[in-house]
């Protein structure tokens, strides 16, 4: 068996360069072989798309949700004295449960209250999240903000990297809604 020939069975005897000129001819693995270099970037791309669009939808949820909710703080449909954090986390998760999970573990509610908008307008001056989360509905014609923040698991381990902008694999989304409560009666509160 001496050498790098190979002996194919018909008696004669093949060399290594024989080998590779017709390992160097044969096409019939070449799709084969360039689906494999090209797989890991279009899964890659694919994704991509798949967790920004997810993302994006979940995004989406969370704005409807928060201006129905808002809305109802606005007509006076809740009021403070009457609703509670508890209360507007609930309506939330039951707008948004056809992606998020029931209870929405990753949602935070700040609820603040302001004489003028300019007020109102200052709590875009710091930082995005928070230092504390409040809860402070305001009455019958009073300027209110309010801001949802959900902090949302990126879902491929490919995206992880790129798409997280919070501790443990998280991605923040957010929204917020300021508005000016109706003149509702402050004796139906």
């Amino acid at each position: 068996m001496g050498g790098l020939g190979a002996n194919l069975g018909t008696g004669r005897r093949i060399t290594a360069t024989a080998l590779l000129r017709r390992f160097g001819r044969e096409k019939k693995g070449a799709t084969a072989i360039e689906f494999a270099l090209l797989a890991f970037p279009f899964l890659l791309v694919l994704f991509a798309i798949i967790e920004s669009a997810v993302a994006f939808v979940a995004q989406e949820l969370l704005t409807n949700a928060a201006d129905d909710v808002a809305r109802q703080f606005r007509t006076g449909r809740l009021r403070a004295g009457v609703v509670n954090e508890q209360i507007v986390r609930d309506l939330m998760c039951e707008r948004m449960r056809v992606l998020f999970p029931s209870d929405c573990p990753g949602l935070r509610v700040d609820l603040r209250s302001f004489q003028t908008f300019a007020q109102a307008a200052e709590i875009f001056d710091g930082p995005v999240l928070p230092s504390a989360y409040l809860f402070d509905p305001g009455g019958a014609e009073e300027k209110n903000v309010l801001r949802i923040f959900y902090f949302w698991p990126v879902l491929t381990n490919i995206m992880h990297d790129r798409l997280t902008n919070l501790p443990a694999g998280k991605m923040l989304l957010f929204t917020s809604q300021t508005w000016q409560n109706e003149p509702f009666a402050a004796a139906a509160q």
